[in-house]
């Protein structure tokens, strides 16, 4: 009977052990089943957000392959006509990349040169090309600067949409005015009003003035300074001026003139007395018949900043979509392979290559 009882008790004992041992492995089973499933998942997370910010920020690089999520700063300064342009692919570049910092500044074309002979900035919109005393300052300052065309736009000669006199003038009549020979309207034509001429114009650092001093006045020839003339660079100023002046005229790039041509008239210009008088539009400006006030936009890139991942890809995003942002705010833009000639200038630019 005691052997009985003692083979049952060693059976009971060998019986529990087993069955602490099964639950010892059930439990360690369920862990390390846990450990997968909780790496499985934070691996996939991982990945689903890795491809998400590649998708959304990084997208397809200026070589053309995946890049890395780009960030830091743009800085784009210059030309008041080119502004609205840079301001449309300013605004697309961030809504795909908004870890890069894009600043776009409104300070005449001069005002542009300035800062990028310097290399303090990465772009510089012109609306002239870059003078040799300019060069001259970059090269000392050992920065390269490259053009790139963004369109072509053609300056606009506007009166305010109350006047009803005046329709077309001739190069030489926009001369006597803008260089004061003749102050009242009624000097260039006597059906005219006994009225003073307001004068609206563009800033000396703005390309925009420049470019009508040499179209227009020449190079003999300064502009006039006195009371009626008011000077900005900013072209929203030059705009307000004219739509609260009835007897005023003035001068800006073409996107103004058709963003305010509810309360503005455009004149046609005749190029010599015996011409036909020519009004902007798209059609004339590409075309060249609108002389000799069309003209190309630029930017102009500091070679080494394009080193810099964001600026080498916001250079050819630039050129990708200058197209766009040209028929936006209604400038002529270039051909398609005119672009991609370009964007192949500036990958071989790029400090990298």
């Amino acid at each position: 009977m005691k052997s009985f009882k003692n083979l049952a008790l060693l059976l009971t004992l060998v019986f529990a052990l087993t069955a602490l041992a099964a639950c010892g492995s059930s439990e360690g089973g369920d862990s390390e089943s846990s450990g997968d499933e909780g790496q499985t998942e934070e691996g996939s997370n991982g990945d689903s957000g890795s491809e998400s910010e590649s998708g959304s920020e990084g997208g397809e690089s200026a070589e053309g392959g995946e890049s890395e999520e780009l960030s830091g700063t743009v800085k784009v300064a210059g030309s008041s006509t080119v502004y609205p342009m840079a301001v449309y692919i300013a605004e697309q570049y961030q809504k795909e990349h908004s870890n890069v910092n894009v600043t776009v500044d409104s300070i005449g074309s001069g005002g542009g040169f300035k800062k990028s002979t310097k290399g303090e900035i990465d772009l510089s919109n012109a609306s002239r090309q870059i003078k040799e005393e300019e060069k001259q300052i970059a090269k000392e300052n050992d920065v390269q600067l490259e053009p790139l065309t963004l369109a072509y736009d053609g300056i606009t000669v506007a009166v305010n949409n109350n006047n009803s006199f005046v329709e077309n003038l001739s190069v030489s009549q926009l001369k006597k005015i803008f260089s004061g020979e003749v102050t009242m309207w009624s000097e260039l034509n006597s059906e005219w009003p006994e009225e003073k001429i307001g004068i609206y114009a563009p800033g000396y650092d703005s390309g925009t003035n420049e470019y009508f001093h040499e179209a227009i006045l020449g190079e003999d020839t300064e502009y006039v300074e006195d009371s009626r003339v008011t000077l900005s660079e900013d072209d929203n100023v030059l705009v307000r001026g004219i739509k609260n002046d009835e007897y005023a005229i003035g001068f800006f790039g073409y996107a103004y003139y058709a963003a305010n041509e509810d309360s503005l008239k455009a004149l046609g210009v005749k190029d010599g007395e015996d011409a036909e008088a020519v009004k902007p539009s798209e059609e004339t400006i590409q075309n060249g018949d609108y002389t000799p006030l069309s003209r190309p936009l630029f930017t102009y890139v500091v070679v080494g900043s394009l080193e810099k991942p964001q600026v080498l890809d916001y250079t050819v995003f630039t050129l990708n979509n200058a197209a766009a942002a040209a028929k936006d705010v209604q400038y002529v833009p270039l051909k398609d392979e005119k672009y991609q000639e370009q964007i192949d200038k500036v990958k071989e630019w790029a400090p990298s290559n």
